[in-house]
Parts: C-alpha cells; sequence; structure tokens
C-alpha cells in the first residue's frame, strides 16, 4: 500500500518544482532540461507541440521564444505517492494577456533526483 502524501516527500517535488517553473520564468535551459528524465521515454505534450524523448525537448527548449511565458500560477496540487512518484499540477494565468491554461506533470524519483517523466501544458477554452 502506498503512502500519499508524505510531507518530506511533498516538500521535495514541491522543491523540485518550484526550481523548474523558476526556470521557465528565467528561460533557464539548462534547468528546464536537468528537469526532465534524459530518456527518449520522456514527452511534454505543449501548447503548439508533441516532443517524444528529452532530445526533442532540448532541441525545443533551445529554439528562440516567441511569446512571453511571464504567468502566475493560480493553484497547484502536488501529490505524492508513496516515496518515488507524484503529480503536479497547476493552473495558470498569462500576465500579458489574462488567457488561463494548465500544466500536469509526473514526477519520478530516479538516482540523479526528482525528474518529469511527462507533462502536458494547455490553453483553457471555456467555450468548446
Amino acid at each position: 500500500m502506498y503512502e500519499i502524501n508524505i510531507p518530506e516527500v511533498v516538500a521535495e517535488v514541491t522543491a523540485a518544482f518550484e526550481r523548474y517553473e523558476k526556470g521557465l520564468m528565467e528561460n533557464d535551459g539548462a534547468v528546464m532540461n536537468d528537469s526532465f528524465w534524459d530518456n527518449p521515454l520522456t514527452l511534454r505534450y505543449g501548447l503548439h507541440e508533441n516532443l517524444y524523448g528529452h532530445k526533442e525537448i532540448a532541441a525545443f527548449r533551445a529554439a528562440p521564444r516567441t511569446a512571453a511565458v511571464d504567468r502566475e500560477l493560480m493553484k497547484t496540487v502536488i501529490t505524492t505517492y508513496g516515496r518515488d512518484f507524484a503529480t503536479a499540477n497547476t493552473e495558470f494565468r498569462r500576465k500579458e494577456t489574462g488567457k488561463e491554461g494548465r500544466q500536469s506533470q509526473t514526477w519520478l524519483r530516479l538516482p540523479e533526483g526528482w525528474k518529469v517523466v511527462a507533462a502536458h501544458v494547455s490553453f483553457f477554452d471555456p467555450g468548446t
């Protein structure tokens, strides 16, 4: 049986999530790339792209940004399952446009630390 939300594990994943978010806001490709598992099985579904494997994710991060990523997080839910698996889900609002979105990340504890193994980002469209 898994223990849900062991406090020290929640703190570890929260720190990893916050490190990634800071890297995103600062456009720090090294931090963003380091946050993802360096493996061909890692995936990231983005706003306009589907990326399979760490190499594709890193190549995407290396491209110049076309839009501001300055955003505020509105609600974040981090849930841990045992000591080695977690999810981090957040709603966000782009500061410049007010557009709202959501982000889901699946985190796994590996020998090199907590890493995102799957991620999905999308905008919320209440009209659909």
